[in-house]
Protein backbone atom coordinates (compact mmCIF):
# COMPACT_ATOMS: atom_id res chain seq x y z
CA UNK A 1 0.00 0.00 0.00
CA UNK A 2 2.91 2.44 -0.64
CA UNK A 3 1.59 4.53 -3.12
CA UNK A 4 -1.38 5.59 -0.88
CA UNK A 5 0.34 5.87 2.25
CA UNK A 6 2.12 8.71 1.48
CA UNK A 7 -0.41 11.09 0.04
CA UNK A 8 1.00 14.75 -0.28
CA UNK A 9 -0.70 17.81 0.47
CA UNK A 10 -1.18 18.36 -3.25
CA UNK A 11 -2.68 14.06 -4.08
CA UNK A 12 -4.92 15.69 -1.04
CA UNK A 13 -6.25 18.41 -2.63
CA UNK A 14 -6.18 17.16 -6.28
CA UNK A 15 -8.97 13.90 -4.55
CA UNK A 16 -10.79 16.28 -2.67
CA UNK A 17 -11.66 18.42 -6.34
CA UNK A 18 -12.23 15.15 -8.01
CA UNK A 19 -14.79 14.02 -5.60
CA UNK A 20 -16.62 16.91 -4.77
CA UNK A 21 -16.87 17.37 -8.79
CA UNK A 22 -18.38 14.21 -8.76
CA UNK A 23 -20.86 14.68 -5.92
CA UNK A 24 -21.61 18.14 -7.85
CA UNK A 25 -22.60 16.81 -11.09
CA UNK A 26 -24.49 14.06 -9.59
CA UNK A 27 -26.48 17.20 -8.13
CA UNK A 28 -26.56 16.11 -4.92
CA UNK A 29 -24.42 19.41 -3.84
CA UNK A 30 -26.60 22.39 -3.84
CA UNK A 31 -25.70 24.62 -7.17
CA UNK A 32 -25.98 27.66 -4.83
CA UNK A 33 -23.56 27.22 -2.53
CA UNK A 34 -20.67 25.04 -4.78
CA UNK A 35 -21.07 25.91 -8.31
CA UNK A 36 -18.34 27.19 -9.09
CA UNK A 37 -16.63 27.11 -5.57
CA UNK A 38 -13.46 25.75 -5.57
CA UNK A 39 -10.92 23.78 -3.25
CA UNK A 40 -7.71 25.77 -3.07
CA UNK A 41 -5.55 24.40 -0.44
CA UNK A 42 -5.44 20.58 1.19
CA UNK A 43 -6.25 22.40 4.92
CA UNK A 44 -6.30 21.50 7.78
CA UNK A 45 -4.43 18.27 9.17
CA UNK A 46 -6.21 16.29 12.00
CA UNK A 47 -4.91 13.49 13.83
CA UNK A 48 -5.92 10.28 15.96
CA UNK A 49 -4.85 10.26 19.11
CA UNK A 50 -2.36 7.65 18.43
CA UNK A 51 -0.37 10.10 16.68
CA UNK A 52 -1.02 9.64 13.29
CA UNK A 53 -2.48 11.73 10.35
CA UNK A 54 -6.24 10.85 9.94
CA UNK A 55 -7.54 12.84 7.60
CA UNK A 56 -7.75 16.57 5.96
CA UNK A 57 -10.33 19.54 6.55
CA UNK A 58 -10.34 21.12 3.26
CA UNK A 59 -12.22 24.38 2.77
CA UNK A 60 -14.00 25.04 -0.31
CA UNK A 61 -14.37 28.84 -1.23
CA UNK A 62 -16.87 30.41 -3.33
CA UNK A 63 -15.24 34.21 -3.80
CA UNK A 64 -14.01 35.55 -0.49
CA UNK A 65 -16.70 33.33 1.54
CA UNK A 66 -16.20 29.51 2.72
CA UNK A 67 -19.63 27.71 1.89
CA UNK A 68 -18.59 24.50 3.26
CA UNK A 69 -15.47 22.02 3.28
CA UNK A 70 -14.98 17.94 2.84
CA UNK A 71 -13.08 16.17 4.99
CA UNK A 72 -10.65 13.74 3.26
CA UNK A 73 -8.54 10.80 4.44
CA UNK A 74 -4.70 11.04 4.75
CA UNK A 75 -4.69 7.16 6.07
CA UNK A 76 -5.93 4.46 4.07
CA UNK A 77 -7.50 2.65 7.19
CA UNK A 78 -10.74 4.81 6.77
CA UNK A 79 -11.36 3.17 3.43
CA UNK A 80 -11.97 5.99 1.18
CA UNK A 81 -10.41 9.17 -0.02
CA UNK A 82 -13.61 11.31 1.01
CA UNK A 83 -15.18 10.97 4.66
CA UNK A 84 -17.97 13.59 4.15
CA UNK A 85 -18.85 16.63 2.43
CA UNK A 86 -20.71 19.35 4.85
CA UNK A 87 -21.94 22.97 4.25
CA UNK A 88 -22.83 25.65 6.71
CA UNK A 89 -20.54 25.53 9.03
CA UNK A 90 -17.39 28.22 8.56
CA UNK A 91 -14.07 26.02 9.48
CA UNK A 92 -11.37 28.96 10.04
CA UNK A 93 -7.96 27.16 11.38
CA UNK A 94 -6.40 30.48 12.65
CA UNK A 95 -9.34 31.69 14.18
CA UNK A 96 -10.02 28.17 16.07
CA UNK A 97 -6.40 28.03 17.52
CA UNK A 98 -6.30 31.62 18.16
CA UNK A 99 -9.79 30.87 20.29
CA UNK A 100 -8.34 26.95 21.63
CA UNK A 101 -5.34 28.89 23.15
CA UNK A 102 -7.03 32.08 24.98
CA UNK A 103 -9.46 29.57 26.16
CA UNK A 104 -6.85 26.95 27.93
CA UNK A 105 -5.17 30.02 29.28
CA UNK A 106 -8.08 30.12 31.49
CA UNK A 107 -8.61 26.90 32.05
CA UNK A 108 -5.21 25.73 33.10
CA UNK A 109 -3.27 29.00 34.44
CA UNK A 110 0.54 28.75 34.21
CA UNK A 111 0.01 26.18 31.11
CA UNK A 112 3.12 25.59 29.32
CA UNK A 113 3.35 24.07 25.68
CA UNK A 114 5.05 23.66 22.87
CA UNK A 115 2.51 23.27 19.95
CA UNK A 116 -1.35 22.47 19.40
CA UNK A 117 -2.59 20.52 16.91
CA UNK A 118 -6.48 18.88 15.62
CA UNK A 119 -7.40 15.76 16.74
CA UNK A 120 -10.29 13.83 16.25
CA UNK A 121 -10.81 12.61 19.67
CA UNK A 122 -14.25 10.60 19.26
CA UNK A 123 -13.98 10.22 15.23
CA UNK A 124 -15.75 12.83 13.74
CA UNK A 125 -15.71 15.25 17.13
CA UNK A 126 -12.82 17.24 16.64
CA UNK A 127 -10.70 19.01 19.65
CA UNK A 128 -7.70 20.82 19.77
CA UNK A 129 -4.45 18.78 22.02
CA UNK A 130 -2.05 20.85 23.27
CA UNK A 131 1.62 19.27 23.90
CA UNK A 132 4.66 19.48 25.81
CA UNK A 133 7.09 17.59 23.51
CA UNK A 134 5.72 14.42 23.04
CA UNK A 135 2.91 14.64 26.13
CA UNK A 136 -0.36 15.80 26.00
CA UNK A 137 -1.04 18.64 28.64
CA UNK A 138 -4.57 19.45 27.53
CA UNK A 139 -6.98 18.60 25.54
CA UNK A 140 -10.47 20.97 24.51
CA UNK A 141 -13.22 20.10 22.45
CA UNK A 142 -13.71 22.29 19.38
CA UNK A 143 -16.12 25.29 19.87
CA UNK A 144 -17.14 25.08 23.69
CA UNK A 145 -13.69 24.44 24.51
CA UNK A 146 -14.87 22.32 27.29
CA UNK A 147 -11.75 19.70 28.40
CA UNK A 148 -11.97 16.19 27.19
CA UNK A 149 -10.89 13.82 29.93
CA UNK A 150 -9.17 10.50 29.66
CA UNK A 151 -11.80 8.32 29.92
CA UNK A 152 -11.59 4.63 31.04
CA UNK A 153 -11.42 2.37 28.13
CA UNK A 154 -11.04 -0.67 30.05
CA UNK A 155 -14.48 -0.14 31.28
CA UNK A 156 -15.89 -0.64 27.68
CA UNK A 157 -15.78 -2.61 24.52
CA UNK A 158 -14.06 -1.51 21.89
CA UNK A 159 -15.58 1.15 19.18
CA UNK A 160 -18.05 1.74 22.16
CA UNK A 161 -16.96 4.77 23.72
CA UNK A 162 -19.44 6.44 26.31
CA UNK A 163 -20.37 10.03 25.06
CA UNK A 164 -17.46 12.52 25.56
CA UNK A 165 -15.08 10.44 26.09
CA UNK A 166 -11.83 9.86 23.85
CA UNK A 167 -10.81 7.02 21.59
CA UNK A 168 -8.03 6.20 18.88
CA UNK A 169 -10.30 5.24 15.89
CA UNK A 170 -6.91 3.63 14.81
CA UNK A 171 -6.28 1.85 17.50
CA UNK A 172 -9.74 0.49 17.77
CA UNK A 173 -10.64 -0.55 14.17
CA UNK A 174 -10.33 -4.23 13.68
CA UNK A 175 -7.34 -5.86 12.06
CA UNK A 176 -9.75 -7.42 9.38
CA UNK A 177 -11.51 -4.79 8.92
CA UNK A 178 -8.30 -2.08 8.55
CA UNK A 179 -6.57 -4.03 5.93
CA UNK A 180 -10.56 -4.16 3.63
CA UNK A 181 -10.44 -0.58 4.06
CA UNK A 182 -6.53 -0.23 2.86
CA UNK A 183 -7.49 -2.03 -0.16
CA UNK A 184 -10.68 -0.09 -1.03
CA UNK A 185 -8.84 3.16 -0.48
CA UNK A 186 -6.42 2.30 -2.88
CA UNK A 187 -8.65 0.85 -5.78
CA UNK A 188 -10.96 4.33 -5.76
CA UNK A 189 -7.80 6.40 -5.75
CA UNK A 190 -6.54 4.12 -8.97
CA UNK A 191 -9.89 3.94 -10.52
CA UNK A 192 -9.73 8.06 -10.30
CA UNK A 193 -5.96 7.79 -12.10
CA UNK A 194 -7.47 5.42 -14.64
CA UNK A 195 -10.01 8.14 -15.80
CA UNK A 196 -8.72 10.52 -18.80
CA UNK A 197 -9.21 13.95 -17.12
CA UNK A 198 -5.29 14.95 -17.44
CA UNK A 199 -6.36 18.25 -18.76
CA UNK A 200 -9.07 18.51 -16.48
CA UNK A 201 -8.69 21.27 -13.47
CA UNK A 202 -10.52 20.08 -10.18
CA UNK A 203 -9.59 22.74 -8.26
CA UNK A 204 -13.03 24.17 -9.77
CA UNK A 205 -16.62 22.81 -9.18
CA UNK A 206 -18.20 23.46 -12.88
CA UNK A 207 -21.04 20.36 -13.50
CA UNK A 208 -20.75 21.25 -17.41
CA UNK A 209 -17.04 20.56 -17.61
CA UNK A 210 -16.79 17.55 -15.50
CA UNK A 211 -20.14 15.99 -17.12
CA UNK A 212 -18.70 15.89 -20.30
CA UNK A 213 -15.91 13.85 -19.03
CA UNK A 214 -17.72 10.98 -16.92
CA UNK A 215 -21.15 9.27 -17.35
CA UNK A 216 -23.61 9.11 -14.08
CA UNK A 217 -25.77 5.41 -15.21
CA UNK A 218 -26.79 5.72 -11.61
CA UNK A 219 -28.23 8.22 -9.95
CA UNK A 220 -30.68 7.60 -6.89
CA UNK A 221 -31.09 9.92 -4.26
CA UNK A 222 -33.90 11.32 -2.03
CA UNK A 223 -34.15 13.72 1.01
CA UNK A 224 -37.34 13.54 3.44
CA UNK A 225 -40.02 15.98 2.81
CA UNK A 226 -43.17 16.95 4.66
CA UNK A 227 -45.02 14.21 2.63
CA UNK A 228 -44.12 11.98 -0.65
CA UNK A 229 -45.38 14.23 -2.65
CA UNK A 230 -42.31 15.72 -3.38
CA UNK A 231 -43.25 18.23 -6.36
CA UNK A 232 -44.85 20.95 -4.60
CA UNK A 233 -43.01 21.69 -1.29
CA UNK A 234 -39.01 21.95 -0.23
CA UNK A 235 -37.43 19.77 1.84
CA UNK A 236 -39.06 19.50 5.66
CA UNK A 237 -36.20 18.91 8.50
CA UNK A 238 -34.69 20.97 10.75
CA UNK A 239 -30.59 20.88 12.48
CA UNK A 240 -30.95 20.77 16.24
CA UNK A 241 -27.68 21.66 17.87
CA UNK A 242 -27.27 19.52 21.28
CA UNK A 243 -27.36 21.83 24.84
CA UNK A 244 -24.72 20.14 25.90
CA UNK A 245 -21.91 18.32 25.53
CA UNK A 246 -23.51 14.98 26.22
CA UNK A 247 -27.02 15.40 25.47
CA UNK A 248 -26.67 14.34 21.63
CA UNK A 249 -28.89 11.43 22.08
CA UNK A 250 -31.67 13.80 23.40
CA UNK A 251 -30.88 16.35 20.62
CA UNK A 252 -31.50 13.22 18.13
CA UNK A 253 -34.47 12.35 19.38
CA UNK A 254 -35.69 16.13 19.70
CA UNK A 255 -35.39 16.43 15.50
CA UNK A 256 -37.15 13.05 14.80
CA UNK A 257 -39.87 13.91 16.96
CA UNK A 258 -40.08 17.76 15.49
CA UNK A 259 -40.26 16.19 12.39
CA UNK A 260 -44.10 14.37 13.19
CA UNK A 261 -44.93 17.86 15.01
CA UNK A 262 -44.25 16.69 18.58
CA UNK A 263 -42.17 19.43 20.03
CA UNK A 264 -40.56 19.21 22.93
CA UNK A 265 -37.53 20.55 24.95
CA UNK A 266 -34.20 18.72 25.32
CA UNK A 267 -34.25 19.51 28.78
CA UNK A 268 -37.69 17.61 28.83
CA UNK A 269 -36.25 15.10 26.94
CA UNK A 270 -33.08 14.44 28.46
CA UNK A 271 -35.78 14.22 32.12
CA UNK A 272 -37.58 11.08 29.98
CA UNK A 273 -33.96 9.66 28.85
CA UNK A 274 -31.86 10.11 32.03
CA UNK A 275 -29.33 12.63 31.04
CA UNK A 276 -29.86 14.91 33.94
CA UNK A 277 -29.75 18.89 33.58
CA UNK A 278 -28.75 21.40 32.22
CA UNK A 279 -26.15 22.09 35.04
CA UNK A 280 -25.37 18.21 35.84
CA UNK A 281 -25.62 16.44 32.42
CA UNK A 282 -24.31 12.95 31.39
CA UNK A 283 -25.13 10.69 28.37
CA UNK A 284 -26.62 7.81 27.35
CA UNK A 285 -24.89 4.31 28.44
CA UNK A 286 -24.66 1.86 25.69
CA UNK A 287 -26.41 -0.40 28.63
CA UNK A 288 -29.39 1.64 28.07
CA UNK A 289 -29.89 2.34 24.72
CA UNK A 290 -33.10 0.41 24.22
CA UNK A 291 -34.67 3.42 26.17
CA UNK A 292 -34.71 5.83 22.85
CA UNK A 293 -37.37 3.55 21.70
CA UNK A 294 -39.45 3.86 24.84
CA UNK A 295 -39.16 7.07 25.00
CA UNK A 296 -40.27 7.85 21.10
CA UNK A 297 -43.29 5.66 21.79
CA UNK A 298 -44.38 7.14 25.10
CA UNK A 299 -43.79 10.57 24.33
CA UNK A 300 -45.73 10.16 21.15
CA UNK A 301 -48.88 8.16 23.64
CA UNK A 302 -47.42 5.04 20.95
CA UNK A 303 -48.76 6.78 17.90
CA UNK A 304 -45.44 6.37 16.76
CA UNK A 305 -43.88 2.33 16.57
CA UNK A 306 -40.40 2.52 17.25
CA UNK A 307 -37.75 0.32 16.27
CA UNK A 308 -34.21 -0.38 17.49
CA UNK A 309 -32.00 -2.42 14.63
CA UNK A 310 -28.40 -3.20 15.32
CA UNK A 311 -25.82 -3.09 12.72
CA UNK A 312 -27.83 -1.00 10.16
CA UNK A 313 -26.90 -1.86 6.33
CA UNK A 314 -27.69 0.69 3.81
CA UNK A 315 -31.00 -0.68 2.72
CA UNK A 316 -32.34 0.40 6.25
CA UNK A 317 -31.54 4.17 5.77
CA UNK A 318 -32.60 3.76 2.06
CA UNK A 319 -35.66 2.23 2.47
CA UNK A 320 -36.74 4.75 5.82
CA UNK A 321 -36.03 7.59 3.77
CA UNK A 322 -37.82 6.41 0.94
CA UNK A 323 -41.04 6.06 3.02
CA UNK A 324 -40.07 9.58 4.18
CA UNK A 325 -39.25 8.59 7.36
CA UNK A 326 -35.99 10.10 9.41
CA UNK A 327 -33.66 7.43 11.81
CA UNK A 328 -31.46 8.51 14.56
CA UNK A 329 -28.06 6.88 14.19
CA UNK A 330 -25.61 5.79 16.40
CA UNK A 331 -21.92 5.97 15.77
CA UNK A 332 -19.28 4.96 18.23
CA UNK A 333 -19.61 7.92 21.33
CA UNK A 334 -22.60 9.74 18.93
CA UNK A 335 -25.71 10.23 18.05
CA UNK A 336 -27.51 11.78 14.77
CA UNK A 337 -30.39 12.08 12.87
CA UNK A 338 -30.29 10.88 9.02
CA UNK A 339 -32.47 12.71 6.31
CA UNK A 340 -31.59 11.86 3.08
CA UNK A 341 -29.21 9.43 0.99
CA UNK A 342 -27.46 9.48 -2.64
CA UNK A 343 -25.92 6.61 -4.54
CA UNK A 344 -24.52 7.42 -7.74
CA UNK A 345 -22.00 5.71 -10.26
CA UNK A 346 -19.32 7.50 -12.52
CA UNK A 347 -17.89 5.48 -15.63
CA UNK A 348 -15.90 4.10 -17.30
CA UNK A 349 -14.13 3.56 -14.06
CA UNK A 350 -16.55 2.87 -12.83
CA UNK A 351 -16.83 4.84 -8.91
CA UNK A 352 -19.41 4.55 -7.20
CA UNK A 353 -19.99 6.24 -4.06
CA UNK A 354 -23.32 5.75 -0.96
CA UNK A 355 -24.04 8.71 1.25
CA UNK A 356 -25.94 10.04 3.97
CA UNK A 357 -27.38 13.01 4.73
CA UNK A 358 -26.48 13.57 8.31
CA UNK A 359 -27.97 16.10 11.05
CA UNK A 360 -25.52 16.13 13.06
CA UNK A 361 -26.29 17.80 16.81
CA UNK A 362 -22.67 18.37 17.43
CA UNK A 363 -21.06 20.74 17.73
CA UNK A 364 -23.07 21.92 20.71
CA UNK A 365 -25.41 24.55 20.27
CA UNK A 366 -25.07 24.65 16.97
CA UNK A 367 -25.01 21.87 15.09
CA UNK A 368 -24.37 20.89 11.50
CA UNK A 369 -25.59 19.62 8.36
CA UNK A 370 -23.17 16.73 6.61
CA UNK A 371 -23.92 16.29 3.08
CA UNK A 372 -22.91 13.82 1.98
CA UNK A 373 -21.15 11.26 4.78
CA UNK A 374 -19.31 8.45 2.85
CA UNK A 375 -21.37 5.45 4.41
CA UNK A 376 -18.63 2.91 3.82
CA UNK A 377 -16.14 4.81 5.91
CA UNK A 378 -18.31 4.98 8.98
CA UNK A 379 -19.37 2.32 11.65
CA UNK A 380 -23.36 1.83 12.18
CA UNK A 381 -24.11 0.09 15.93
CA UNK A 382 -27.80 0.95 15.83
CA UNK A 383 -30.31 2.85 13.92
CA UNK A 384 -33.93 3.90 15.27
CA UNK A 385 -37.14 4.34 13.11
CA UNK A 386 -40.50 5.23 13.45
CA UNK A 387 -43.42 4.57 11.70
CA UNK A 388 -46.68 6.18 12.22
CA UNK A 389 -49.73 3.48 13.53
CA UNK A 390 -52.37 6.17 14.53
CA UNK A 391 -54.38 8.28 12.05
Amino acid sequence: MKDVDRLSRDQVKHLAGLELNALRAARVLPAEQFEGARVRTAGTEIYDLNGELLFHRVPVTRGQARVGYADVAAHPALGAPLLAATQGLDWNEDAIRTGAARAARKRRKGLRYDRMRFVAYSYPKVGVQFLRGSQEVLLLEYGTWATVGRGHPERRKPLEPANFERWSLLDELPERRKRANMRAFARRVRAWGRLKLRRFDPAVLAIDRFSRLVRFPLIDTRELHYSTRNTDHVTCYEVRGQQTNVWCVGASVQMLLDFYRYEYTQVRLAQELGLGTLANPNGLPYSRVGDVVTVIENLSSNALDATMITNPGWSVFRNEIRANRPLISFIPGHSRTIAGYTRSLIIPAPLGFRGLLVYDPWPPNAGVITRWENFDTQTYQYAYTAVVTLV
